[in-house]
């Protein structure tokens, strides 16, 4: 019952602060489900068209989840691709990847493999930059890494070997530098931004805050701390669908985001 009010309390948040909610209904076997940010990557291509590529979980208990996903995107108006399925080919869960400038920044290692990069590249037909994850328990990319505008981003170099940090503090011309206690405690980088608001989980440290507001954002927290357990936050429960390369604002004002239900 708890888990239920904190997942109705973000819903409610994100449409608060200008964003539009879809949802995907839960499979009764697919328990993780509730974590939509891994159901597949959403993109508006160059001519406009919707298209997603569905998610090739490492894990075979979450593999179900694209059975009732993909057939949804469908039914939405969205074309779907695959870099991998049913246990074959290349692995990619796509909170790892995120569109930042002219390009998509893809973490590997844990969950997503190296080479899901490349069929990735081919597919959508763009820039991709691999960074490699080895911290264990960051174990995608959307608990190091969160784009806020086209300068800035919470970065936790402690997620990745030190040739991918350095790229990644080398992209980003005002990175919000986060420690791993600052990363994982709290699980802050794991936001969303909709317009110049930081949805973030309840708790988020003041120090990480008040910069954000030093920067002109608005922070609201949402206590999701029973999702917390099971290893993700607010990033991980919400999938934007309507990302541009060039720009990575993922719950922008008039913009989707896919959720699905624990009931």
């Amino acid at each position: 019952e708890r888990a239920m009010a904190q997942w109705r309390e973000l819903v409610a948040t994100i449409e608060r602060c200008g964003g539009a909610v879809e949802v995907v209904p839960q499979r009764a076997d697919a328990p993780d489900m509730v974590y939509a940010m891994n159901l597949g990557l959403g993109l508006v291509r160059e001519d406009g068209t919707e298209h997603v590529v569905m998610s090739h979980m490492r894990y075979a208990e979450r593999r179900m989840e694209t059975l009732t996903a993909q057939p949804w995107f469908e039914r939405s108006g969205r074309s779907t691709s695959y870099v991998g399925r049913d246990g074959v080919g290349a692995h990619l869960e796509a909170g790892d990847v995120f569109a930042w400038g002219d390009a998509l920044v893809a973490g590997y290692g844990p969950r997503t493999e190296e080479l899901a990069l490349k069929h990735l590249a081919t597919d959508l037909d763009v820039r991709v930059r691999g960074v490699r994850i080895t911290h264990p328990a960051m174990y995608h990319l959307d608990l190091a890494f969160c784009p806020l505008d086209g300068r800035r981003a919470m970065v936790a170099p402690g997620a990745f070997d030190d040739a991918s940090a350095a790229t990644l503090l080398e992209l980003v011309p005002e990175p919000l530098v986060l420690t791993d206690d600052e990363a994982l405690s709290t699980f802050c980088a794991n936001s969303i931004v909709i317009g110049r608001t930081v949805v973030m989980p309840a708790g988020s440290p003041d120090r990480v805050k008040a910069q954000l507001v030093e920067w002109d954002f608005e922070v609201v927290e949402v206590d999701v701390s029973e999702f917390h357990k099971g290893g993700g936050s607010i990033r991980c429960l919400t999938n934007p669908v309507d990302v541009r390369l060039g720009r990575d604002v993922p719950l922008v004002l008039g913009g989707e985001v896919v959720v699905p239900p624990l009931d």
